[in-house]
């Protein structure tokens, strides 16, 4: 099993998530396409790349398209019609189908040329077409088609900055449940994925009926044992020797299971032993490392994400409420209903509508795996994420409940 800790990885570096497979696999066989969701780095383009590996074996053909730069419909189409371009057949019958005068020998000419006069031909008035013949196209092939489509939501978001983004995200999602409702059943079936929530967003958008042919799959952390059972692979693939107990340690460091961070952990470790010319690792290393590389600067890229992503997630105003929140978690340990209560009345104010920000707050922070309910309130599940937020905080956050109260009269 090879240290991979920014791709994603399939076959024999695939690790765990058995069941999943199974149940994700089904559901494509069947005909049903998905809203993959979770967490980031929890695995999503791995176990989409390893299903589709799975099906390829089986006949089908798999095809990758990731969306997250787009800005606008063409953008997507565009993407996907690069995505399809290695299958002959189906670039060959889109080319001939969309802007044959420009496009003759498909064979002789990369993915990213095609993308690019595709994308060339592609306006605000045929976008419509041109995904619908590119949908039509991948349905007829003579073998099934699987299309991943990754970072959906992302794509959603910036759509939604257009000065009349709300109408454009409504008359997108709309195209596309349309078109996917008149394909054969199993003839082409799609994932759709993403870090960001793609149900929070419709539902504050009041569109859920738009997505309502999506079978949801959530991929949620591995569990003690699985994680466990990955360190100890990676070890002993990677001749890391190591104390009985380091294993159990890196997941009690972490808090939670997520896949890129054992990896992550791992990587931290091995290249210690190395640097010390392959001594064992110990537990008392599992700690410095976690002090010193993961919550140090080496850290700081791979956990400053979760914040870019948030801001990306929410409106201004539901944005500060929702570092408000974490803030509150991170340095009390807890998001308590009196320090909500309390949130409530400081932004009552602010923001009218203030119950209904924090609300909406807490959907995404619960959806996209920041904090999870707690009987005491809200806490987070992520050990890592919670000391960086809390060191980031700690020395200049006032608690909530020792704020002056607001006078909402």
């Amino acid at each position: 099993m090879k240290s991979a800790t920014g791709r994603w990885v399939v076959g024999d570096d695939f690790h765990g998530r058995k069941v999943e497979l199974g149940i994700l696999e089904s559901r494509i066989r069947d005909g049903n396409h998905v809203l993959l969701s979770g967490q980031r780095r929890m695995g999503k383009t791995s176990i989409a790349h390893e299903v589709g590996r799975r099906l390829k074996a089986d006949g089908w053909v798999s095809v990758f398209a990731d969306i997250e730069h787009a800005t606008c419909p063409e953008d997507v189409i565009a993407e996907l019609a690069r995505a399809v371009h290695p299958v002959r057949p189906i670039a060959k019958r889109l080319a001939n189908g969309i802007i044959r005068p420009i496009l003759q020998n498909v064979e002789e000419i990369s993915a990213a040329v095609f993308h690019v006069k595709i994308r060339a031909e592609l306006n605000a008035g045929n976008w419509h077409r041109v995904g619908d013949e590119l949908f039509a196209t991948c349905a007829s092939h003579a073998r099934p088609v699987l299309l991943v489509v990754d970072e959906f939501p992302v794509f959603l978001l910036r759509l939604l900055r257009d000065p009349e983004g709300e109408r454009r995200v409504d008359e997108f999602l709309s195209w596309m449940r349309h078109a996917f409702q008149t394909l054969e059943a199993g003839s082409l079936v799609a994932i759709l994925s993403g870090s960001i929530g793609l149900m929070p967003l419709v539902d504050r958008l009041g569109m859920s009926d738009r997505i309502n042919h999506l079978a949801p799959f959530r991929l949620d952390p591995w569990d003690r044992d699985t994680s466990v059972a990955c360190f100890r692979r990676l070890a002993e693939s990677n001749g890391l020797d190591t104390e009985e107990d380091v294993a159990v340690a890196v997941y009690d460091a972490l808090g939670t299971g997520i896949p890129h961070f054992v990896q992550w952990y791992f990587a931290h470790l091995w290249d210690l032993s190395r640097m010390r010319g392959g001594s064992a690792v110990t537990v008392a290393d599992v700690e410095e490392t976690y002090r010193t590389g993961l919550l140090g600067p080496p850290g700081h890229g791979n956990l400053v994400h979760y914040e870019t992503r948030l801001r990306e997630a929410l409106d201004d105003d539901t944005h500060y409420i929702a570092m408000e929140i974490l803030a509150e978690a991170a340095v009390q340990e807890i998001f308590s209903p009196d320090a909500r209560r309390a949130l409530e009345r400081e932004h009552a104010m602010r923001v009218g509508d203030a119950p209904q920000r924090v609300r909406e707050a807490l959907g995404v922070l619960e959806h996209d795996g920041y904090l999870e309910p707690d009987p005491d309130g809200h806490r987070f599940s992520f050990r890592l994420l919670r000391d960086w937020w809390a060191a980031r905080f700690r020395d200049h956050y006032t608690p909530l409940a020792n704020r002056s109260a607001v006078d909402t009269r």
